[in-house]
């Protein structure tokens, strides 16, 4: 075998390396992530804490999310996109040290914070990351799949919390071990990883915001559907005479339907579209508003809570895929931010909305929230559809 042939099959393999860094470094900060929500959760509740003020201190780290969106296109391209990755690795698992150190609401707040914006970056760079190296011929089962592996990552921390306990510095260090982890996996792989996209005019989220509305909607939908369920399912369940552990198998249900069906709908969207697809994905989630009173009692809200967990999720993923599909360049990296930006206050926004609704015509409040929001999106997609015609 010759030198070139060699060079020719590193170089073959290089892109696939880089891929599987890339989605691993991603899935060692969601173990970190989804430890994080529950954990201080329990602690918070444990001293007494008012629910509204827990509410409040998890809102902080999308707002971190939020905030900075907008300066991670310019901060990647000034610092560099891996130095910038482990940097905020190591700044995440810093800010939890100090988590740890001092246990009070009032502290936490800013801290949770500065989780969410040192988390934005990474996530951002990643996904910018792999949609450039992706060969389109594949966007949809690799985008599908790390989905997938993502979500089972934010799934695997609070299931770590069985392990250790939310007790002491226990948990703690392996939130800690999780954030330095991911950087660790940036260093070792950075040789293998591509620039960001440099070429094309700059562009900042702002900007981003007029180019793409459908997609950003579609984004802030599932980021909302995801964080109402979560967070109200409880509430709904008890309303209609449902015990505690039967909605915790339920969420845990929603998840996993979350985790198992993306590279499904990754093919799908191969062969039939993304765009397609995320209108069956929409019209699937708004079915199951319709039929979430007259099954939750029965056998059938297992397999209906299981494919919403998938499709409403798949909502992202396809968003994802078309973000590949239209933008390159400098436009990708001001699309994952705006992205960023998106979820941000869909996870934000959806909670105290749908809890409003709930307080405002009973429990049904929250499948008509879930419903309108899923409506309005798939008469948006219908609409663009035909002015494409």
């Amino acid at each position: 075998m010759t030198a070139a042939s060699t060079t020719s099959q590193r170089d073959d393999r290089s892109p696939w390396a880089a891929m599987a860094g890339i989605i691993a470094t991603v899935t060692v900060f969601a173990v970190a992530q989804g430890l994080t929500y529950p954990l201080l959760s329990f602690i918070l509740e444990r001293h007494g804490t008012a629910s509204g003020l827990i509410g409040l201190s998890a809102a902080m780290t999308p707002l971190g999310f939020i905030i900075s969106a907008p300066v991670i296109p310019a901060l990647s391209r000034r610092v560099g996109a891996a130095r910038l990755a482990i940097l905020c690795s190591i700044l995440a698992a810093l800010t939890l040290i100090a988590i740890a150190g001092r246990q009070d609401v009032w502290t936490w707040m800013p801290l949770r914070f500065l989780l969410g914006f040192f988390a934005n970056p990474l996530y951002v760079i990643s996904e910018t990351w792999l949609i450039s190296i992706t060969p389109a011929s594949r966007r949809g089962r690799i985008m599908g799949l790390y989905s997938s592996i993502v979500s089972a990552g934010f799934a695997v921390g609070p299931l770590s919390l069985g392990l250790s306990g939310t007790e002491g510095w226990a948990p703690f260090l392996i939130g800690i071990g999780a954030f330095l982890g991911c950087g660790l996996i940036v260093l070792v792989v950075a040789q293998r990883l591509p620039d960001m996209p440099g070429e094309g005019e700059a562009i900042s989220v702002g900007g981003f915001l007029s180019r793409a509305p459908l997609l950003l909607f579609a984004v802030f939908t599932a980021a909302a559907f995801e964080q109402i369920l979560l967070s109200l399912l409880a509430v709904y369940g008890a309303a209609l005479g449902s015990t505690e552990s039967r909605i915790a198998s339920l969420i845990t249900c929603f998840v996993a339907g979350n985790a198992a069906l993306q590279i499904l709908l990754g093919r799908v969207a191969e062969r039939f579209g993304a765009t397609r697809t995320m209108l069956f994905c929409v019209l699937t989630c708004l079915s199951g508003c319709l039929l979430l009173a007259s099954t939750f009692t029965t056998w059938l809200i297992w397999p209906l809570v299981f494919i919403w967990g998938g499709v409403s999720f798949g909502l992202y993923t396809m968003s994802l895929i078309q973000l590949g599909e239209r933008f390159n360049g400098q436009a990708l990296i001001a699309g994952n931010a705006a992205f960023a930006f998106a979820w941000g206050i869909g996870g934000m926004a959806g909670s105290p909305a749908a809890g409003l609704a709930m307080q405002l015509v009973g429990h049904q409040g929250l499948p008509s929230s879930l419903a309108l929001l899923s409506c309005v999106l798939a008469i948006s997609l219908l609409a663009a559809r035909r002015r494409e015609q």
